[in-house]
């Protein structure tokens, strides 16, 4: 009795504007897979029709139908089929879903192979002018509430750049948001449209930036690189950690989660971070 070969899960990355950043790998997977999944397949459509590719199926996959694509997909890899993955634009998994795919890939044996291409979050960053080791990346802010509230606290204390990505609709808001909870002195660029044909950076502080863009309503994919926070002093730090603590138990946080909140995110030792937690919660009580 034969046994059926696994398949392979191709991650190609796609271009984030300019058609012509298709890698010669990329435009291979694509040609010779069994299955394309594509996020929005009207946007893969117009790629693979400027490169003559005539997929043998192409499928949306997206966060709606993941959980059914994905048990779909693993049967297919199961039984020796080729599938490659792609997002809008740029990386897949990079602010998508396909984690679950992966995951599933692995799960039943087949080969998950990334094809590296373009990526709006490098791009972006390697232009900044920002310092680019080390980085973190934090995808979309959380619209509201207290994830986005923790988020901004966190970033205020960061000591590297962080790479965020936002909608030109809620640009502004954010920067000004930035402003208020990291200082209008903070440094930041704003990468716009890369790789197309209105391709800028805007650099400057966060007031100069909110400045400009109420000046020019921002259009196109944003990605917003915020600079590291500067060196501060231990008063500064300390002050940082209590105005961290009154915003949590505001929120309910009880002291156990203070706590460990001031000593992962603010370096405090356990001793200060618990005097505070319970100075704030005391507070909040009264």
């Amino acid at each position: 009795m034969s046994m059926t070969k696994v398949g392979t899960l191709y991650l190609v990355s796609t271009p984030i504007g300019n058609l012509g950043d298709v890698t010669r790998r990329a435009e291979q997977s694509l040609r010779e897979s069994d299955t394309i999944l594509a996020e929005d397949t009207r946007r893969t459509r117009v790629l693979l029709d400027h490169y003559a590719i005539e997929p043998r199926a192409l499928k949306s996959f997206h966060k709606h139908n993941e959980a059914a694509r994905t048990a779909e997909t693993r049967a297919a890899l199961a039984a020796g089929k080729n599938v490659s993955l792609v997002a809008d634009s740029g990386t897949p998994l990079i602010s998508d879903p396909g984690s679950r795919l992966v995951r599933a890939a692995i799960d039943v044996g087949a080969r998950v192979v990334p094809i590296p291409g373009p990526s709006a979050v490098l791009a972006a960053l390697v232009g900044s002018g920002l310092d680019v080791q080390p980085f973190t990346f934090f995808g979309f802010l959380p619209r509201s509430g207290r994830a986005r509230r923790e988020l901004l606290t966190q970033l205020a204390g960061l000591r590297h750049t962080a790479v965020l990505f936002e909608s030109p609709q809620r640009l502004v808001r954010t920067l000004e948001e930035l402003a208020e909870q990291l200082g209008p002195e903070r440094g930041v660029v704003v990468a716009r449209e890369l790789t197309k044909v209105h391709e800028e950076y805007v650099r400057g502080t966060l007031q100069d930036v909110v400045a400009y863009y109420n000046e020019h309503t921002p259009l196109g994919e944003v990605v917003v690189c915020l600079a590291g926070a500067p060196e501060a002093s231990a008063e500064a730090r300390e002050a940082a950690a209590r105005e961290r603590a009154r915003a949590l138990a505001a929120d309910g946080a009880t002291s156990k989660e203070i706590v460990r909140v001031l000593r992962e995110r603010h370096g405090l030792e356990r001793n200060r971070a618990y005097a505070i937690a319970l100075e704030v919660t005391e507070e909040e009580r009264n």
